[in-house]
């Protein structure tokens, strides 16, 4: 049976990084915010929408949603050493964070980009050498290392966008580490067929959106996610054994209170299962 643990780590997530046995075969992670993750698996490291900066809040200062941030960032993209693999899931800026992103490969200059296929030119865009980029669309399977590898398959957001190429605009990616699997979904809603695609990829973790839609911030183009039930639904009907909520936390107008969060996950039983993560903390897979 796969676990989560918490672990007790005292010091900062850049102190936990750097501290970190390149031998150690566990898989280690932290939450960034947002739906920002990193990963330490053997020595490596890899980082899915690190949104790191005050990007958006200088964007929208003054508007109606001003994106001023809930919670710090847990580190700053010139504290990250040895970063092997970034993941974007899609364009939007607090996933491909036109701040964060040039810095981390600046300092990483071995580090490659894994994102859509469809978003080569926004990642020029925003002054990153295509080079460093691994196209991808869905269907592909990647091999990064001689033990971890992804598999991408298309997310919706609220619709599932293609270009002329037919290439997919939005990602969900199911990453293997060693012997474990995680999906990160990006941002996402329910599609016909998503779950067919998840059903057989022995998913041992999803980090799932939980922020939801409604008519109000659609109408605003604050496009929405699965709900925190929709994300559990779909995770009990794969048994998909652990889930991680992501997406809340970071902007007032597009969030959900943690509190409820963890009434829903007490009213369901499934406080074994679901995690809410908390910023510095780090956690472990175990099986």
């Amino acid at each position: 049976m796969v676990k989560i643990a918490v672990e007790n780590a005292p010091a900062t997530m850049a102190d936990q990084l750097r501290n970190l046995s390149v031998h150690d075969e566990r898989v280690r992670f932290w939450w960034l915010g947002q739906a920002g993750f990193t990963f330490f698996y053997k020595g490596r490291t890899l980082m899915i929408d690190p949104y790191l900066s005050d990007s958006l809040a200088e964007k929208y200062a003054g508007k109606e949603f001003d994106h001023v941030r809930m919670m710090p960032a847990p580190i700053q993209p010139e504290q990250v050493k040895n970063l092997n693999w970034l993941f974007c899931t899609h364009a939007h800026s607090d996933h491909t964070d036109p701040q964060s992103l040039p810095l981390l490969l600046r300092n990483n200059p071995e580090c490659r980009i894994i994102a859509s296929a469809a978003e080569i030119e926004g990642i020029q865009a925003i002054g990153l050498d295509t080079e460093k980029v691994i196209p991808a669309n869905e269907g592909d399977t990647i091999d990064l290392a001689e033990d971890i590898g992804v598999s991408v398959i298309a997310s919706a957001h609220e619709q599932i966008r293609t270009n002329e190429a037919g290439q997919h605009h939005f990602l969900g990616y199911i990453i293997r580490l060693g012997q474990f699997s995680v999906y990160h979904s990006g941002d996402c809603v329910p599609y016909p067929g998503l779950a067919d695609k998840l059903r057989d990829k022995n998913i041992d973790l999803a980090l799932m959106p939980v922020n939801g839609r409604n008519d109000y911030r659609t109408s605003r183009g604050i496009i929405g996610n699965f709900t925190f039930d929709k994300s559990f639904d779909l995770c009990r009907r794969l048994d998909i054994p652990l889930m991680m909520c992501h997406h809340f936390g970071m902007f007032r107008f597009n969030t959900i209170d943690p509190e409820v969060l963890r009434c829903r996950i007490e009213q369901l039983g499934a406080g074994e299962s679901v995690f809410i993560p908390e910023p510095n903390e780090r956690y472990s897979l175990s099986k």
